[in-house]
């Protein structure tokens, strides 16, 4: 009989990281990453990964998987995504492209300036708040937007993934 390989949370979750770090540096260039409409695909790219990675991941163990562990697997790749794309937006934003720093604050200043519900000096206030935490608001925003859509999307997934567990009960010899 032969073995079948699993693919493990860590190899999902580098997969995704990948895809979506390619994605990013795409829209970079392309000049579209500032675009409202451009956010929500990444997240919608991340969604659509953790509920392929547990309902992969029932399949690879031939359905006999619970909702917690299909859930927990999900889980455990989001983790994996969220600690990998951390680590990008921090060598992203400081060494490989620092001038996506300024350009994100030159986007909120328009975004800003476009709603007028805040005058110059306001603006001005909440620009030196970002420009200081910066670093802070890219690994808080990666770290929560990513848990929460990967939450999201493995309770989606443990739904959804075919189970057919089995009882420990019927195993016990009488």
């Amino acid at each position: 009989m032969v073995e079948k390989k699993v693919m493990t949370h860590v190899q999902k979750g580098l997969l995704v990281s990948l895809i979506l770090i390619v994605l990013g540096i795409a829209a970079y260039f392309g000049g579209f990453d500032t675009q409202s409409w451009y956010r929500w695909i990444p997240l919608l790219i991340l969604l659509v990964a953790i509920i392929w990675a547990c309902i992969y991941y029932s399949s690879q163990m031939n359905h006999q998987v619970t909702f917690g562990n299909v859930f927990s697997h999900g889980f455990k790749t989001s983790a994996v995504i969220t600690i990998i794309l951390i680590v990008w937006g921090i060598l992203s934003v400081t060494i490989i492209f620092p001038e996506m720093k300024q350009k994100a604050i030159d986007t909120a200043r328009q975004q800003m300036e476009d709603g007028g519900k805040l005058n110059d000096s306001q603006i001005e206030q909440s620009l030196d708040i970002t420009r200081k935490y910066f670093l802070l608001f890219v690994v808080i925003f990666t770290l929560f937007g990513t848990l929460v859509v990967g939450a999201i999307a493995s309770l989606i997934g443990a739904a959804v993934a075919k189970k057919k567990p089995v009882n420990p009960l019927d195993q016990m010899a009488v």
